[in-house]
């Protein structure tokens, strides 16, 4: 990869890292739905413009799209959103390192995937113990709704890329990310006037939601589109095995978070099972589709 490619590589697995801790921050002052709001409609404003060319392609998948928009944004960033409340940004991060494990066991079913080899066996037993280390370390002090929540947003994110690849192949990424954005707005709005803050909320919670939908929904698309042209979708996906290790030290360093032993080894087994177990060597048949060369394929969280 060139320099130009790591450089993308790098900011990508920074900005999909932060929007946990903007999340944190955010939901101490406002309701999930309003964050869900915020950054949906702030990314849309921003990606139209962008996409409105195109927009007439999407509207011929229009239910695909909207089952992509669902499992993709919708109901991950509100369950994420609410489990925010009471998990720290650093565990919901590391949760969410084991879409790409669900990811793969999905495809598997569907018939995407042909064969897991053993190795990858191996990495997906070590990712399920790493989870069960995290939900561990994460029920000790929220409870065990909160992990149940990051788990089905993982199912979600697992799912979204499979509905793509199945659905979407002939769907410009650009603007089927607008139209999702778009209708996630539409539908988190009537939630979001319901909760709206009887007082305006700090600067900083302001600044979170801000920074959620220009750095973390509409730049981190566009940045992720011109990752996967350059470098290809498989490399492109790889920053899910960095941005967990970035919410982690985010969370500790600015927030102060705890990181027990429980979690530490969580971290470490999830991370570790999920290169394993996505990785393709020699031995694994090649796929019938390549799973996660979609937008949906390394999501934001």
């Amino acid at each position: 990869m060139t320099r130009r490619t790591w450089t993308l590589f790098a900011a990508m697995s920074l900005i999909w890292g932060v929007p946990y801790l903007l999340i944190s921050e955010a939901v101490a002052e406002v309701s999930p739905a309003v964050v869900v709001f915020a950054r949906t409609a702030i990314g849309a404003v921003v990606l139209l413009p962008f996409a409105w060319r195109q927009l007439r392609v999407v509207w011929e998948h229009r239910w695909p799209v909207l089952a992509f928009a669902l499992l993709e944004m919708v109901g991950p960033w509100f369950l994420l959103s609410d489990a925010e409340r009471h998990l720290s940004s650093s565990l919901a991060g590391l949760l969410i390192a084991f879409a790409p494990v669900l990811a793969l066991v999905m495809a598997r079913v569907i018939g995407l995937e042909r064969k897991i080899g053993g190795l990858r066996i191996i990495g997906l037993v070590l990712a399920v113990a790493g989870v069960a280390a995290l939900g561990g370390g994460g029920m000790e002090s929220s409870g065990a709704w909160p992990v149940v929540e990051m788990l089905f947003v993982a199912v979600g994110y697992a799912i979204a890329p499979q509905v793509a690849a199945l659905k979407l192949g002939d769907v410009p990424a650009l603007p089927m990310t607008a139209v999702c954005l778009t209708v996630a707005a539409l539908i988190s709005a009537p939630f979001a006037a319901a909760t709206w803050p009887a007082s305006l909320p700090s600067a900083t919670a302001v600044g979170s939601l801000v920074l959620l939908g220009l750095l973390c929904t509409a730049l981190a698309f566009l940045l992720f589109f011109r990752l996967i042209a350059e470098a290809g979708p498989a490399r492109a996906t790889a920053i899910a095995y960095v941005n967990p290790v970035v919410a982690l030290a985010l969370g500790v360093s600015l927030r102060g978070e705890p990181i027990t032993l429980l979690i530490a080894a969580g971290a470490v087994l999830v991370l570790a099972g999920t290169f394993l177990a996505t990785r393709r060597s020699a031995h694994d048949a090649e796929p019938a589709l390549e799973v996660g060369a979609t937008p949906g394929g390394s999501s934001p969280g």
